[in-house]
């Protein structure tokens, strides 16, 4: 599990510990995670490797990663930097890439194979203004995961989780005070925001043999989406 610590991650891993899974995270600062935790930074091909050569020697095996760590500070397009979008790129597809491709090694070596979850986001599925690269990366890990549940299947099952706003702790930071969370959940049609645990459980889905049949799949977990804002501004009685 990357990025497990706080947020969208940290209920993942509360979900997966809770059905009885070892889970183990990482991350570049440790901060309060409640499983064993990794010092790595997922950007960069030869920490992942000392990461999961690490895991695989502590506990045997390697049965399903969930790669969660991303994320990108708000910056318009036409004056971000090079070097941010560069960062934004590489935490956003290509850790995921690197992840998934030692991951694979080891699970296509197991009996029973593995399972590898991207968290995507609907930001990779309209547009992102103010996150540009950060839409654009999240788009192509959906892409890149169907590549990848091809090229490894039957062992290797590779899913992608589209998530939706969701009510966390930096809640605040993306939305405003809790009049403005409260407004962006009205749009949604499910009348709120996702929670941690929402996301979760998608997750836990996709890695239970209840998906053993599920792989290059996208399962979006958003709420309904966004009413489209055409008929807000339509006087027509709908």
């Amino acid at each position: 599990m990357t990025g497990g610590t706080r947020g969208v991650g940290l209920g993942i891993v509360r979900a997966f510990a809770k059905a009885g899974a070892r889970v183990v995270t990482c991350g570049r600062s440790e901060a309060d995670a409640e499983v064993p935790y990794f010092r790595a930074d997922v950007r960069d091909p030869s920490q992942v490797d000392t990461l999961v050569s690490s895991i695989v020697d502590e506990y045997g095996r390697l049965d399903v990663v969930v790669n969660n760590a991303g994320g990108a500070p708000p910056a318009p397009a036409a004056t971000a930097s090079p070097r941010l979008h560069q960062k934004i790129v590489e935490l956003n597809l290509l850790a995921p890439l690197h992840v998934s491709q030692r991951a694979n090694a080891v699970m296509r070596q197991q009996d029973s194979g593995g399972a590898i979850v991207m968290i995507g986001s609907v930001s990779g599925t309209r547009p992102s203004p103010g996150t540009a690269a950060y839409g654009a990366a999240k788009a192509g890990l959906a892409n890149l995961a169907t590549s990848l549940a091809v090229e490894w299947a039957p062992k290797v099952r590779v899913n992608t989780v589209v998530v939706g706003p969701v009510d966390t702790e930096l809640s605040q930071l993306h939305y405003g005070d809790e009049a403005g969370v409260a407004a962006v959940g009205a749009t949604i049609p499910m009348g709120r925001m996702a929670t941690p645990a929402d996301v979760a459980e998608a997750c836990l889905f996709l890695a239970s043999p209840a998906a053993a049949y599920i792989t290059g799949s996208t399962l979006t977990v958003h709420g309904g989406g966004e009413r489209p804002a055409f008929l807000s501004a339509s006087n027509a009685e709908v």
